[in-house]
């Protein structure tokens, strides 16, 4: 039975926002995370993702709210469906021996690529490459995405602007990085690829003659342009986060190829919203400062450059962080199997049900904080503050 969720008194105004880590076949526990959402009363009308947070946020913002956990749904089980009748099988005698299933899936997806998101070149594509005196820039293909996004989100509805979308994406000549947002842009099927484009894994995808590559690699969470955007508006925030800043110590190469991407993925998205959380009060006790001054300073150029970076919004970012309880190799953002999709959309599901059933957002603010940042089920594992 879901967890009930308090109800949203009228005085809690704020907007909501979603914010999509990348993460590859992690990602179905963010779309558990929604699943939740969708039955609340904190329904989003922003959503930004980078990698397989862009997709699951086009997926979001390119259906109406009644089918958006359904077409996530369709997105998650096309893309887990094993390569033949006879891989299922070869996981499972590889479960029998080994006694674990995630490193069959894993080969599976190097191997055959998954279903409707990506696949090896062909070998003869190589071979006219080699002659040519060239060779292909990425390994996969990933055609199949571009239809698959055709057919599971509406971009019309995304450009009529019910829902605001951002992905982020980086330039690949330039090294800059941007973000394509339909307040801003028309949104099409590129944009989305272009925020997953891992090289060397997948190809740039060209947008009025720029290529582009993966907006992970320059950072991994884009929180911080939620909360900068101008205008800026009060605002709940739900960060979903599928790497674990802590985590056992590594007593094999395996368990230490995991820990490190953890910690290469999670240290950016900690250091973001440490940082904001201190800029944002900043701000706040600019503003108190400045109401505090008599006339005559107030009207001096250190008075006018200090109001530019004063800000009267608040905001509240929930951190939904996926954990599991047992290490899972380094392969786990490539493992794509049904199975393991289905106990991490699970999780993320009753993550945020824990989290909307405590609501600790509604406790009342101090005038002088103006970003908190809550992490309910981390209180509960016992973890500190920031420790993700």
């Amino acid at each position: 039975m879901p967890i009930p969720t308090p109800p949203r008194p009228a005085r809690y105004r704020r907007k909501v926002g979603l914010v999509l880590q990348g993460g590859g076949a992690l990602g179905s526990y963010q779309a558990g995370v929604y699943e939740a959402l969708a039955a609340s009363p904190y329904q989003p009308d922003w959503v930004a993702g980078i990698p397989i947070g862009a997709i699951n946020a086009a997926i979001i913002a390119g259906n109406p709210p009644a089918a958006r956990v359904e077409r996530l749904s369709a997105f998650w089980e096309e893309v887990t469906t094993p390569h033949a009748p006879w891989s299922s099988a070869v996981e499972r005698a590889y479960e029998a021996f080994t006694g674990e299933h995630r490193s069959a899936a894993a080969a599976s997806a190097l191997l055959h690529g998954q279903k409707g998101f990506f696949a090896p070149r062909d070998p003869l594509e190589w071979a006219a490459a080699f002659a040519a005196g060239r060779l292909p820039v990425s390994v996969y293909d990933t055609a199949a995405l571009k239809g698959t996004l055709e057919r599971l989100v509406d971009f019309d509805r995304i450009n009529a602007r019910e829902m605001r979308l951002s992905v982020g994406a980086v330039a690949v000549r330039t090294g800059n990085f941007a973000y394509f947002d339909n307040a801003e842009i028309t949104i099409r099927p590129e944009h989305v690829m272009a925020s997953g484009a891992l090289p060397p894994g997948f190809p740039a995808v060209e947008i009025d003659g720029e290529a582009y590559w993966d907006g992970g690699l320059v950072s991994n969470t884009p929180l911080q342009y939620m909360v900068e955007y101008h205008p800026r508006r009060d605002r709940l925030i739900f960060q979903v986060d599928v790497f674990p800043s802590r985590g056992p110590m590594p007593r094999t190469l395996a368990e230490v190829e995991e820990r490190e991407k953890d910690i290469r993925y999670s240290s950016r998205t900690r250091q973001v919203t440490n940082t904001l959380r201190r800029e944002h009060d900043l701000r706040h006790n600019i503003n108190t400062l400045l109401g505090k001054l008599p006339a005559a300073l107030r009207n001096t150029p250190e008075a006018d450059f200090l109001h530019d970076f004063s800000c009267v919004t608040r905001m509240d970012v929930a951190q939904l962080i996926y954990r599991p309880t047992t290490m899972q190799g380094h392969s786990k953002d490539y493992e794509f199997s049904r199975r393991t999709m289905e106990a991490r959309w699970a999780e993320g599901s009753a993550n945020a049900e824990e989290t909307l059933a405590a609501s600790p957002w509604l406790a009342p603010q101090p005038p002088e904080v103006g970003l908190r940042s809550f992490d309910v089920v981390g209180d509960r594992l016992g973890l500190g503050r920031g420790q993700h």
